[in-house]
């Protein structure tokens, strides 16, 4: 199969990305909902040979086990250890970047894609999308093996594009609550989001099959991934995009992240 050609990967026919209906409706979802998924995104296929590519690059992660608050801040002294505010959340995975998939993969032909990222730049109202300049941080594949999980917490970032490639026995599912703050505002709604943590604030669940495309606003929307049960890893795509060039992600983040520097 040709993974250059990029109708060999997407099922156009599920997913018309240059047909300007099909694009408002997506684009007129992600405003109402703020998360879009398209289910069967991927090729059946693709789904198979990027399973089969993950695993066998899946011995050059770097795995990572972090703490952090929701906020993905530092803590508040101002503020004592249980205030919502501090209060710890777990997050585990292991992680492959740009630089150790194969130039010849799909991922690639996808990433670089015009029509995808015509597309993509449409539906999230941007005027345009551009890689990372760093050579790691567009395209990662995370691997969350039994017990691993992403805990709770809003994203830095206005939006996140993933795909599933496979999905674990049990576990692993994408939760989240829209808007529970509004970070423009300065409000944090610690109430609220206590009140999540603490099991009483019920969240929405997202389906998700391997092969469906993501996109999710998460600045302002809460999402965590329930830890993944049994033997089979839970792998997904993250598909990295800036509105402006020349983008790279800090070293210390990169050390963070992906345990090195380039």
């Amino acid at each position: 199969m040709d993974y250059t050609n990029i109708q060999n990967i997407i099922d156009l026919d599920e997913c018309p990305l240059g047909n300007a209906n099909f694009t408002e409706l997506c684009q007129k979802k992600i405003d109402e909902n703020g998360v879009l998924t398209l289910p069967k995104f991927l090729n059946e296929q693709v789904i198979k040979y990027l399973v089969e590519e993950a695993s066998a690059a899946q011995h050059k992660a770097f795995y990572s086990n972090s703490t952090h608050n929701v906020y993905l801040t530092k803590n508040n002294p101002d503020y004592d250890d249980e205030h919502v505010f501090n209060r710890q959340v777990v997050s585990s995975k292991g992680c492959i970047t740009d630089d150790q998939i194969s130039e010849n993969s799909p991922l690639k032909t996808l990433y670089q894609s015009n029509i995808f990222r015509d597309f993509l730049a449409k539906v999230l109202n941007e005027q345009k999308l551009y890689e990372y300049e760093d050579p790691m941080s567009s395209i990662n594949v995370h691997y969350a093996s039994e017990g691993q999980e992403l805990g709770w917490h809003f994203d830095n970032s206005s939006f996140a594009i993933t795909l599933l490639l496979q999905a674990p026995e049990a576990g692993g599912s994408f939760e989240y609550i829209k808007d529970l703050r509004d970070s423009e505002a300065g409000e944090m709604n610690f109430e609220g989001v206590e009140s999540l943590l603490d099991g009483i604030k019920k969240p929405e669940f997202l389906k998700v099959e391997p092969g469906t495309l993501v996109l999710f606003r998460g600045k302002n929307s809460i999402h965590r991934v329930t830890p993944t049960r049994g033997n089979k890893t839970r792998m997904l795509v993250v598909l990295a995009y800036n509105t402006k060039p020349g983008v790279s992600l800090s070293k210390s983040a990169q050390m963070t992240f992906f345990g090195r520097v380039a």
